[in-house]
């Protein structure tokens, strides 16, 4: 099942005992293309704060109230550490996320759409994942340069071997909230169509411009 990002921005997010906001953005990963955290726009209850929310802590989502009900307590959500989503998050700031909610560490997406916290394999990748955040100099990197808001590279400009074709328009993502697709709207050279390409096809992504570099030709992406 795919859906795209875009469609899932407002969506309810629903702890065990009451509503806790909808769903205002979400980071993903640059390395895997793997959503890791919803970005949750609360309630007054909760002073309009936005907090994160790992894809690993949703239970089935009820796609016709477009709600995302989650294994959590409004206590729990309120009592999270207060992260600032206009800056950067840090590892250190994650590791204290984790260690709040008792998620296990590593990849928060096994269980896809359907899936909770806890499931095998995942307590197994606890220790690299602490490893890798108290290696980190947070003096040198004060956030994590693989966790990105979809929100930022969409517009970016895409370039094929041959010319510019478009701009990033959304994502697609998988049940497993792995980006399996970006969703490209074409300029006035190709009719100002809509195509779909793989992450895999990118070389390369320039954040300082803005841009994203493909592995396919004009001609190619015609004949998609």
């Amino acid at each position: 099942m795919q859906h795209s990002v875009k469609s899932l921005i407002g969506f309810t997010m629903g702890a065990t005992d009451g509503e806790i906001g909808k769903v205002d953005e979400f980071y993903f990963d640059d390395e895997t293309w793997t959503i890791r955290y919803l970005v949750v726009k609360t309630g007054g209850w909760l002073m309009e704060r936005k907090v994160l929310i790992s894809p690993g802590a949703l239970r089935n989502p009820d796609w016709k109230s477009r709600s995302f009900p989650v294994d959590l307590t409004k206590k729990q959500v309120k009592h999270s550490p207060d992260i600032d989503t206009a800056k950067p998050v840090s590892r250190q700031q994650e590791l204290a996320l984790y260690d709040h909610y008792e998620w296990p560490y590593g990849d928060p997406t096994s269980g896809g759409f359907y899936g909770q916290m806890g499931m095998p394999g995942m307590i197994d990748s606890r220790v690299p994942f602490e490893a890798s955040i108290a290696a980190t100099d947070i003096k040198r990197q004060p956030g994590d340069p693989h966790l990105r808001s979809v929100s930022e590279v969409i517009g970016y400009h895409i370039h094929a071997t041959n010319g510019e074709i478009g701009h990033v328009a959304d994502l697609m993502v998988d049940e497993h909230f792995k980006v399996s697709f970006m969703i490209v709207e074409t300029g006035s050279w190709f009719s100002e169509r809509k195509i779909l390409l793989s992450p895999q096809r990118i070389k390369e992504i320039n954040w300082a411009n803005s841009s994203v570099e493909v592995d396919v030709s004009m001609e190619t992406v015609k004949d998609m």
